[in-house]
């Protein structure tokens, strides 16, 4: 009976650890942050079929396991990675898509006025400073008005057809098929609206924990504009905000199977000034990637993590079968 109990005890530890994801930690010093994760199943995935009856035909199939960020990245975590680049500045070709500062300078708020240029160097440095392949290629030296956005060749680009993302990435932004099914899919059918089971969408003020940031006649917060990343309820799949707050940028270009350099890059998710209509599964935009507007922003996916878990789930499964023979 003893051993019985012992062995049950560490199939419960297991299963809490096995759907625990340890945050990653970025930078040195005071300028050290961490990126949670939630950790997204190709177990199941949206059939064409389901694809096709919400108008995107073939959105949110993605066969692979990947993590997607629980937060959207915030100012603290942006000015961090910046201080942890100095003396390089985030910079390059064309000037206009890093002229600009975050119009809401909260701590905690999604870092905004950024554009893709700006978002796709900020996940560069986190994979080159953990040791990991950049995701994105850019041409000239960093910092200077020459560093110019390019795309890979076939034979480095991600699945071979992804000319944005290298292979051997871990850390990027989101494809849409990879936001789409983080945000609305449920493991059997695609939602309007990436609530929990249970919950309904409703405006939230910022302070309760509940609700989304958008417009309904009224704005969430007064005075209107982004909230700290968090600030609402719990998404499907253990997100925030991906329904209003900030508009977040894609990875791939939006409608544009080219993958050139200047195609119009995706947006998702709406924010605080858009109604409701655009924070559904059936919407979303596109923009020039030099543009920066403080209604956008972005958070960062990446592979799964095997990590130090890992080795502490084959410890205890080593364990129990050590126990059992004993």
């Amino acid at each position: 009976m003893k051993r019985f109990l012992t062995t049950f005890a560490i199939f419960i530890l297991l299963a809490v650890l096995a759907t625990t994801a340890p945050a990653d930690s970025f930078g040195t010093g005071d300028n050290q942050f961490t990126l949670e994760f939630v950790s997204i199943s190709a177990s199941t995935n949206p059939t064409p079929a389901q694809t096709i009856a919400v108008g995107l035909d073939g959105f949110g199939i993605v066969e692979y396991d990947y993590r997607m960020g629980t937060y959207e990245i915030t100012n603290d975590q942006w000015d961090k990675f910046l201080a942890n680049l100095a003396p390089v500045t985030v910079a390059g070709d064309p000037s206009s898509a890093y002229d600009e500062s975050a119009s809401y300078t909260g701590t905690y708020v999604p870092t905004n006025r950024v554009s893709w240029y700006e978002g796709a160097q900020f996940v560069n440095w986190l994979n080159t400073s953990t040791g990991h392949q950049a995701a994105y290629k850019f041409t000239g030296t960093q910092g200077q008005s020459d560093y110019t956005f390019a795309t890979w060749d076939t034979a480095d680009a991600w699945g071979g057809t992804n000319l944005y993302r290298h292979k051997d990435a871990y850390y990027f932004l989101p494809d849409e098929d990879e936001w789409f099914k983080a945000a609305y899919w449920n493991g059997t059918s695609i939602q309007d609206y990436a609530t929990k089971s249970g919950d309904t969408l409703h405006q939230g003020d910022g302070e309760s924990g509940m609700g989304w940031n958008y417009y309904f006649g009224i704005y969430a917060t007064d005075p209107p504009g982004p909230w700290n990343v968090g600030s609402g309820s719990e998404e499907l799949n253990g997100t925030y905000d991906m329904m209003g707050n900030v508009w977040e940028w894609m990875e791939s270009p939006s409608s544009d199977p080219s993958y050139t350099a200047g195609s119009l890059r995706g947006l998702r998710g709406g924010c605080w000034e858009d109604f409701l209509s655009n924070l559904s599964a059936s919407n979303h935009g596109s923009s020039s990637p030099s543009i920066e507007f403080s209604s956008r922003g972005f958070r960062v996916a990446s592979v799964p993590e095997p990590g130090s878990i890992t080795l502490l789930l084959c410890g205890l499964a080593s364990l129990i079968c050590w126990r059992r023979h004993k």
